[in-house]
């Protein structure tokens, strides 16, 4: 199925940091940069729409100071600038940045339509696949972003973000957009100096708060070079999905998250008569952990097949606030993120009490988590790594990218908050994306990418399973 939105390349450029260092530096990798330093990048797009927008105005005025902006950005975050190598003397990989380093920006001019690009219906995967940056990597060299701006005539313009995974998580990453959309607007305001960022957008790239007395750091590097059997730097292929796949955003409203919190405890009373309450208590039954249940068993009945096939559920948990010191919440810049999964077989979900089932594995997990319970994290990525390969053997991986804590909608680049926000990615992992809603009503967006028909039937079984 081919594609319908033609994208033309206007110039491709690089962006440095305004009156930026001539010193070099490097920037060692902490264990959790060097878990994921082979995974394939994230992409995400952020559209903005602005009515009426003429080529004329967007090249002459948006586009000089969204460059602006960004390379005034990159004075502050100035090893995403650089490149990750590994020179064959060093025992891992590390960021290294040189005077005159950049970031590669892309801009381009799409004749799709915005409005069907963004609204929540169901749409061809592949359309948005034009408005990705390309990140270039290489065996002895990787960049850790890139940008893609694209313009939309009379409809708006799009920015796309590809991140290398060994220097920014989800939070890092939306905090760089943040700090860009903050002094983008800022030199709207016309002021007598350049702008700086507010303390809480200015980021640390301090290595040193996060601890690794034991070296699982080489523990993951040696698990990386036995899985791919290189020291190669280029990510991992991801995987290109079947041209008929599609998208689409799903909203959990507050009142449909409580409706499932009811069905949860109602099955729950059932089963476990007296212990209900006493167990009501102990359960994690946030709105993270109802909505993963409700969307996963979803995506399992989408998928059909033998009630015995195996299944991965898996999330990625955020460690600053759980590392003792803990890391700075708000502005450290770095992987700080650990994956966590079990394995269970479609039958689990498939059965009448499959969400309740769920929500209460995900509530154990969680608690284990928080209880500090980290044994096992040094074999946690060959472990995954295996996982991995039961993937190819029909084995459906169920995970998360994304947060609702990041709020993605709060980036206004001085033309409005963003219309819709995408993580093109999943589309290639299988993952689910996860964002608070756009109306600040309290509510989930849930996107999905699936094939045809398995998007007919989850979409019938997510709008069904919500009425009363």
């Amino acid at each position: 199925m081919a594609s319908s939105n033609a994208v033309k390349i206007q110039e491709v450029t690089q962006v440095t940091p305004l009156s930026h260092s001539t010193t070099e530096f490097s920037l060692p990798l902490t264990l959790y940069d060097t878990f994921w330093f082979n995974f394939p990048p994230v992409e995400r797009l952020y559209f903005y729409q602005i009515t009426d927008l003429t080529p004329h105005f967007f090249n002459s005025f948006i586009l000089p100071d969204l460059k602006h902006s960004l390379s005034l950005t990159l004075l502050q975050y100035l090893p995403l600038a650089g490149n990750l190598i590994w020179p064959t003397d060093a025992p891992k990989p590390y960021i290294y940045y040189s005077p005159n380093d950049g970031v590669p920006v892309t801009v381009a001019e799409s004749t799709a339509d915005f409005n069907s690009l963004t609204d929540n219906g169901v749409h061809e995967a592949v359309e948005l696949h034009p408005l990705i940056a390309q990140l270039v990597t290489s065996d002895d060299k990787a960049a850790m972003i890139a940008i893609q701006i694209t313009l939309f005539p009379n409809q708006g313009f799009c920015i796309g973000i590809t991140s290398h995974h060994a220097i920014l998580d989800g939070r890092s990453s939306t905090m760089f957009i943040k700090s860009w959309a903050y002094l983008c607007k800022q030199l709207g305001k016309d002021l007598e100096e350049e702008p700086s960022l507010l303390p809480e957008l200015i980021p640390s790239f301090d290595r040193t708060v996060i601890k690794d007395p034991t070296g699982i750091d080489m523990e993951y590097v040696n698990n990386w070079f036995a899985y791919t059997n290189t020291r190669s730097l280029k990510v991992l292929p991801n995987v290109v999905p079947n041209t008929d796949w599609v998208r689409a955003t799903f909203e959990l409203t507050r009142e449909g998250i409580q409706k499932i919190r009811n069905q949860v405890l109602l099955i729950l009373n059932k089963d476990n008569g007296k212990e209900a309450e006493k167990q009501q208590h102990q359960l994690h039954l946030s709105t993270f952990v109802l909505t993963l249940a409700y969307v996963f068993v979803c995506l399992v009945k989408a998928r059909g097949g033998e009630d015995n096939r195996g299944i991965i559920v898996g999330f990625t948990a955020d460690y600053r606030s759980r590392l003792d010191p803990p890391v700075p919440l708000l502005n450290y810049v770095g992987n700080c993120v650990m994956p966590h999964f079990r394995t269970a077989i479609a039958r689990d979900f498939t059965e009448e009490n499959g969400v309740a089932f769920l929500a209460e594995k995900l509530s154990d997990l969680i608690k284990e988590i928080e209880r500090g319970e980290l044994e096992g994290r040094q074999d946690t990525l060959s472990r995954m790594l295996t996982l991995m390969k039961t993937m190819s053997e029909g084995v459906q991986c169920l995970g998360v990218s994304g947060s609702t804590q990041f709020d993605v909608y709060g980036s206004d680049f001085r033309w409005g908050r963003p219309r819709k926000v995408e993580i093109v990615s999943i589309d290639r992992s299988g993952a689910i994306a996860l964002a608070k809603s756009r109306d600040k009503s309290g509510g989930v967006e849930v996107g999905v990418a699936l094939k045809k028909q398995e998007m007919e039937v989850f979409s019938s079984l997510f709008v069904d399973g919500l009425k009363d």
